[in-house]
């Protein structure tokens, strides 16, 4: 995607929003210029039904927004979220979500915004993310919809759901690196201090908030493998650079980062041979070896596992720098 794109996101807001969902799509998606980066990635409109909306259990009112049919000129769409999802959506705004989605626009539905997608009926038969707690309430009314109950965010494509809160934030960077690569998506991640990239597989039930840095026996460990991600580490190995056996470590990453040490590893590995492809790396089996997941073959499997695309189709996308040697998919 070109510097200062056009490309139009409309984040609508209705009665009773959650504050920090709405946040978390500002931070994320607006600002006329990004300073960590040096040009505006999206071009950011808040719409609302209203003039005057008050957000979630009315603590203030938001004002001196646009106008919801600017939805229509939407290339993506973040659809209202609520606490109190059995108040009904408004007829109007759904039609305009179904209108958008019958022209191709990208929906997304952060938290409870899956209940407005639901509502719309674009969900029936489509996978999607809600908060845990709200899972079989969201089963009974809507069974058409392949809910996927445990994980952070789901990406079906043109729909993109969101678990609860801070999840947000995991798709909303998910987004932008599908837009605009991982060094851009990097760039974003450490302005707003959080983890750069968390698989959206990665389950909603972690005993402690993703943290700014883990402890010092952890994180050290995870030092230690993130400067040598090119050559073949195991568990095991973590293991015993952590001075516990497998078992404890896997707990300690369950408790601390919320996955496992080889879904970790593989994640870190994935974002580097990203980052190599997008500074111009010669070679995708080149890059393979360099990010340490060994083959092209391996490198084109959990490129579409982690990413939907192919490494080929990741360097037509964001490749900065030229080369000489063709790629291969």
């Amino acid at each position: 995607m070109p510097q200062g794109s056009s490309h139009r996101v409309v984040l609508v807001v209705d009665e009773q929003s959650n504050p920090f969902e709405v946040g978390c799509a500002c931070e994320i998606f607006g600002g006329p210029l990004r300073p960590e980066i040096g040009y505006p990635l999206y071009d950011l409109r808040v719409v609302a039904p209203r003039r005057s909306t008050p957000m979630r259990d009315s603590l203030f009112s938001i004002g001196a927004v646009g106008r919801l049919d600017e939805i229509e000129h939407a290339r993506t769409v973040i659809v209202p979220n609520r606490p109190y999802v059995e108040t009904p959506s408004r007829p109007a705004l759904l039609a305009a979500l179904r209108r958008a989605h019958e022209r191709g626009a990208r929906l997304v539905g952060l938290c409870t915004g899956a209940f407005t997608l639901a509502e719309a009926g674009l969900l029936d038969g489509r996978r999607a993310a809600v908060h845990w707690n709200l899972a079989d309430e969201f089963r009974q009314r809507f069974p058409a919809v392949d809910l996927q109950p445990d994980v952070l965010f789901v990406d079906d494509g043109d729909l993109l759901t969101s678990a609860g809160s801070a999840a947000a934030l995991d798709l909303g960077l998910h987004i932008v690196r599908l837009d605009h690569g991982a060094e851009v998506a990097n760039h974003v991640s450490r302005r707003l201090v959080f983890a750069a990239y968390r698989d959206g597989g990665q389950q909603q039930f972690v005993e402690r908030p993703m943290p700014p840095a883990v402890d010092d026996s952890l994180g050290a460990v995870v030092a230690w493998a993130q400067q040598r991600l090119d050559e073949p580490i195991t568990v095991a190995d973590l293991a015993r650079r952590a001075g516990m056996s497998t078992g404890s470590l896997h707990r300690r990453f369950r408790a601390e980062l919320g996955t496992t040490p080889l879904a970790w590893l593989t994640v870190e590995r994935v974002t580097l041979a990203c980052r190599l492809i997008e500074q111009g790396a010669p070679g995708l089996e080149t890059v393979a070896r360099r990010s340490g997941l060994g083959t092209g073959a391996n490198m084109r499997a959990l490129f579409k596992r982690h990413l939907g695309i192919s490494p080929a189709d990741y360097r037509r996308r964001f490749t900065t720098a030229k080369t000489d040697t063709p790629a291969t998919a």
